[in-house]
């Protein structure tokens, strides 16, 4: 059996602000269990909820050599859904109301993360074949692990997997301000480390990783150019041998229109009719008019240029006063975003609802009660917003790019195949005449409409597909 333990900065259920969260708390659990001993090990935030805490038992505590001395280092774990979590305790590090704060803490935060998460190994006596590292505040481990730890034999036989969510967040800072990276070699520090005269958490968690991976196929593409590498692009050409991508999956018992408690009419393939009840909850729920014959429009999302809102914001006079369209929105981000949708809601209130904040219930009421899901990301790695969309027969509308477009096929109106619609450019022009085009065939259309629906919940986005390709890499490395 193999022992593979994830490293990350958050995870499900424990801490999440983001997509990462639902990867690492989904992904472990379907991986089989018969081959693969897996483990997950986060830092110990204080801001986790106290009954979370409650539930943790105290494995061991120690000290270890660091930079700035001798460092605490607490162990808890606890199981969940079969799984083991470890946590890495030390109130310095941890301290706060969220997880990530000042970009100059965080830096020490997760290179201090790094170096517990390998000294902690020994001390709960286990020794991963793989260290599947997330994200730039995990990438310091296979720095760590080959320049500290490469003569260990407790190592000896650890590989490193990298994955990256999304290159845009690459922990740059001060190469000589990092106190927790002091004692690494010259030749790591401003050389594997060094980007543009900064240290790069993410650049030498590439190149020091044994494999490295994204989380779809055409992102793993995109990012070996300058429009999708964020300054990276020459590395990932350079270590494009141990590159590949595998698309996200979502957790099919989490996302069950069958099941879900959220929803006015829980539905399936066979009654996909009961869909309508839920656009009428979520109607009246927005305060939105009333209108069966309406195209409702869900967002749930960070409302970023990353998302492409200013596009939304160019075309949404244009879509509210053209089309029979309401729009369902739901996020927080960037304020000038924020204040153009409550300037929006404000106008027409009784077909833009803009809710400037989170709630898991009303994502899950969105995804089970709009007819369409507006995606028009300028980059997006890989997305769930559209995998959950069309587990719950809501029609994605995306821009062709990363994840989206090797997730959502386009609707061909000949042969009567695809689950959604999208476009290629980055034009607002060009995403609203795909919205006019979605709407005619949803007003006109609507047996051709249902039977897209119905492709898209057939459609096998569960974590399965993905796990047994992350296993077969598992193998690969681990021999």
């Amino acid at each position: 059996m193999k022992k593979i333990l994830f490293a990350a900065s958050e995870g499900n259920p424990f801490i999440k602000t983001g997509g990462l969260a639902d990867v690492v708390g989904a992904l472990p659990k379907y991986l089989d269990s018969k081959k693969f001993d897996v483990r997950v090990i986060l830092p110990k935030y204080l801001c986790i909820q106290e009954k979370d805490k409650t539930n943790m038992s105290h494995v061991t505590e120690f000290y270890a050599d660091m930079p700035r001395g001798r460092e605490y280092i607490g162990i808890d774990k606890v199981k969940a859904e079969g799984i083991t979590y470890y946590f890495i305790d030390n109130e310095y590090y941890f301290a706060g109301d969220n997880p990530y704060n000042q970009i100059f803490e965080d830096v020490n935060k997760f290179a201090f993360y790094s170096r517990a998460v390998l000294a902690s190994l020994p001390h709960i006596n286990f020794c991963p074949d793989i260290i599947h590292c997330h994200d730039w505040q995990a990438a310091l481990i296979p720095v760590f692990l080959k320049e500290f730890y490469g003569n260990d034999p407790f190592f000896k036989d650890t590989r490193t997997v990298m994955t990256i969510h999304n290159q845009k967040f690459q922990g740059r800072w001060r190469i000589d301000d990092i106190e927790n990276c002091r004692d690494l070699p010259a030749d790591c520090r401003y050389k594997a480390m060094e980007a543009y005269k900064e240290t790069n958490f993410l650049k030498a968690g590439i190149l020091y990783a044994d494999r490295v991976t994204t989380v779809s196929e055409t992102y793993a593409k995109e990012i070996k150019y300058p429009e999708g590498g964020e300054g990276l692009e020459g590395v990932m050409r350079e270590v494009s041998g141990k590159l590949s991508g595998i698309v996200n999956g979502i957790d099919y018992e989490e996302y069950n229109a069958m099941k879900d408690p959220v929803l006015a009419a829980p539905f399936g393939l066979r009654n996909i009719a009961q869909k309508k009840k839920n656009k009428e909850m979520l109607q009246k729920e927005l305060g939105l008019k009333p209108d069966k014959g309406v195209m409702l429009i869900g967002m749930v999302s960070r409302l970023t240029e990353q998302k492409g809102f200013d596009l939304v914001n160019y075309v949404m006079e244009e879509m509210l006063t053209t089309m029979n369209v309401q729009v369902a929105v739901l996020g927080t981000g960037e304020e000038r975003f924020e204040n153009s949708f409550r300037y929006f809601q404000d106008k027409y209130p009784e077909q833009l609802s803009a809710t400037i904040g989170y709630s898991e219930e009303r994502a899950h009421m969105i995804y089970g009660g709009a007819d369409a899901f507006l995606m028009p990301s300028q980059f997006e790695p890989c997305g769930l917003s559209q995998l959950i969309s069309m587990r719950y027969g809501t029609i994605p509308i995306v821009r062709e790019t990363g994840g989206l477009k090797d997730t959502v096929e386009a609707y061909n109106e000949i042969w009567q195949t695809g689950t959604g619609f999208s476009f290629a450019n980055y034009d607002a022009k060009e995403m609203l005449q795909i919205i006019r085009y979605a709407y005619d065939v949803f007003q006109n259309h609507s047996k051709d409409w249902k039977m897209m629906m119905k492709r898209c919940m057939k459609t096998d986005h569960s974590w399965q597909n993905s796990a047994a390709k992350y296993e077969k890499l598992y193998l690969e490395l681990a021999g």
